[in-house]
């Protein structure tokens, strides 16, 4: 999207919150929304398809903050704002989704002039902490905290997605249109960087990690 009319995208397992959200940007000027999905397991192949400027994320589904470093290492331009749920309000969350490049993070049940604001200035200005949530950010380091993560490339992470669905290489290669030598590849990759045993040791890391999620249905 153009820089005077971002595109703003959402990620959210609830469909009222889904509704709800879009309603509002289509009537803010100078937001264009774009599109929503429910399940984490879509959110990459949304983003592939609408290409938005802002992508706001509920913060169940991104405990770990894998979906924004894996939408922001390929996207640098990419604004994820996170949509902080009250388990998450906790210096933890905050230092962990700032490390994996979140710009915005504003309470999901906050006011909804907070969180256009938090759109607005994350799209802008690059960087938006509510202030309920700015308190926990005190000493951020991130480049010593960002340096820590492993994270799989975008194809990695659907070839495990698949995986953890049952799918055999065949099957993957098949699904993403790709060579099962290719698939074999990223295999090998993701066990390495999970420093897994075998595929599902990888699965069950992923799980543990965050870096996959229960299969949250719409």
């Amino acid at each position: 999207m153009n820089s005077g009319r971002p595109g703003i995208a959402l990620v959210d397992p609830v469909p009222l919150f889904r509704e709800g959200l879009q309603a509002v940007v289509r009537r803010t000027p100078g937001l264009h929304w774009l599109g929503a999905t429910g399940q984490l397991h879509t959110a990459v192949r949304l983003h592939e398809r609408l290409h938005p400027d802002v992508m706001l994320v509920d913060s169940v589904l991104d405990p770990q903050g894998h979906l924004a470093t894996l939408l922001t290492e390929t996207d640098p331009r990419l604004a994820v704002v996170s949509l902080v749920r009250e388990p998450h309000r906790t210096a933890k969350y905050v230092r962990a989704a700032l490390a994996a490049g979140v710009r915005g993070l504003v309470p999901r049940d906050g006011e909804i002039v907070e969180v256009i604001q938090a759109i607005m200035r994350s799209f802008h200005e690059r960087i938006h902490l509510d202030p309920t949530l700015a308190p926990l950010a005190a000493g951020f380091t991130p480049t010593v905290e960002a340096g820590t993560r492993r994270s799989l490339s975008r194809r990695e992470y659907e070839v495990l997605q698949l995986i953890a669905d049952g799918l055999e290489n065949q099957a993957v290669a098949t699904e993403l249109y790709v060579s099962v030598e290719t698939v074999r590849t990223h295999v090998k990759n993701i066990l390495r960087k999970l420093r897994a045993r075998d595929r599902t040791h990888a699965v069950s890391l992923a799980y543990q990690s965050g870096l996959l999620t229960g299969n949250l249905r719409a």
